[in-house]
């Protein structure tokens, strides 16, 4: 069995059994099409960029976002392109600071509008500091910076979802970072706990039945299901992006049609943005599977082995990667903690 088939299984069957237990089937229209909101409570959003007073972009200033009562507190780092963007904030008075290695600190008030949406152009200027070096975080710094907030991501706090970009234009990860991600995946204690509760089901429902039944049976299942899940996060999460220079992650997209954001979603199964920014055929991912797949064939029985096996799991695992993709795109977001906001130059990630 190749691990395409069992990572696309194990992110689709989370998501899933989520949706099922918390009733995410009930769809929530949004509060301007319900009518049940006041147009004076809709939220707004706040976007800007950071700059110096040469007007160079500056990347990874911390942006903070609060109000006097408290009520709103929040705080996200500036893009590569310099940008930042806070959302559904509730109308009312507000105050920026700013900060960031090398300038001082600058603070802006406003007020967001009800019901508007972009409704503050913000461009702030950061003041020069009293040392001479007037430099940004570099790419690698950045790019470190929003990993750690991806790491920090979990569906109902607890549901590891880290291979989703909530910034559309996030830097690139280099490939130790993306080896770094890779690991931080693989031993999660909820990846191993999940790992052996399909190796029970497997048991239950006697799959690979070349194992056998008994501990030595679940041990085999085990053993088989999580070197799937470590040759297959390895090899198409960190291996062959490291190789090709493509990034392993789904990029959120979240605005546009509707019908635009499921092909966006759909799309994404097959193609991957490169590390230059470019979006391109997914060969790491393809590659990846079918190479995790061959490898597979050592360790699983004689009747679950074969090069046309390998070819099908991979097909089926690529289309669990789409279902994966579209509950990405319109459901998980809702019940991930920690997301942080970003902004790209026209406000999403476009394939």
């Amino acid at each position: 069995m190749s691990l395409q088939l069992k990572s696309g299984f194990i992110v689709f069957a989370l998501i899933t059994v989520s949706w099922t237990a918390s009733g995410w089937g009930q769809t929530i229209p949004p509060a301007a099409e319900t009518g049940h909101l006041s147009s004076q409570t809709l939220p707004g959003s706040i976007r800007g960029t950071v700059v110096d007073q040469s007007g160079a972009l500056v990347a990874g200033a911390r942006v903070r976002l609060s109000r006097e009562d408290q009520t709103i507190k929040r705080e996200v780092l500036s893009d590569s392109d310099g940008e930042f963007l806070f959302t559904s904030v509730p109308p009312g008075p507000f105050q920026l600071a700013v900060t960031s290695e090398g300038f001082a600190t600058q603070t802006f008030a406003g007020v967001v509008e009800a019901g508007e949406r972009n409704t503050v152009a913000i461009v702030l200027g950061v003041a020069e500091a009293i040392t001479e070096v007037q430099v940004g975080l570099s790419q690698t710094q950045v790019a470190e910076e929003q990993l750690k907030l991806e790491e920090k991501q979990r569906i109902l706090g607890v549901l590891p979802n880290f291979y989703v970009s909530y910034i559309p234009n996030a830097a690139p990860l280099n490939a130790k970072q993306k080896f770094k991600l890779a690991w931080r995946s693989v031993v999660d204690p909820f990846t191993i706990v999940f790992v052996g509760a399909v190796a029970g089901v497997e048991q239950a429902e006697d799959a690979f039945s070349g194992y056998g039944q008994g501990s030595q049976g679940y041990g085999k299942r085990l053993g088989a299901g999580y070197a799937d899940t470590v040759t297959g996060t390895f090899l198409a999460g960190a291996v062959f992006p490291a190789l090709l220079k493509q990034d392993p992650r789904y990029f959120y997209k979240g605005t546009g049609s509707k019908r635009s954001r499921i092909l966006y979603a759909i799309a994404n199964a097959v193609i991957c943005k490169g590390d230059n920014g470019r979006w391109q055929a997914n060969y790491s991912n393809i590659l990846g599977s079918l190479a995790a797949g061959g490898i597979s064939n050592s360790y699983y029985p004689k009747s679950n082995r074969g090069a046309a096996l390998t070819f099908e799991t991979t097909a089926i695992g690529i289309g669990g990667t789409a279902a994966a993709n579209l509950f990405q795109e319109f459901v998980v977001k809702k019940f991930t903690r920690n997301v942080p906001n970003a902004l790209t130059n026209d406000g999403a990630a476009k394939p």
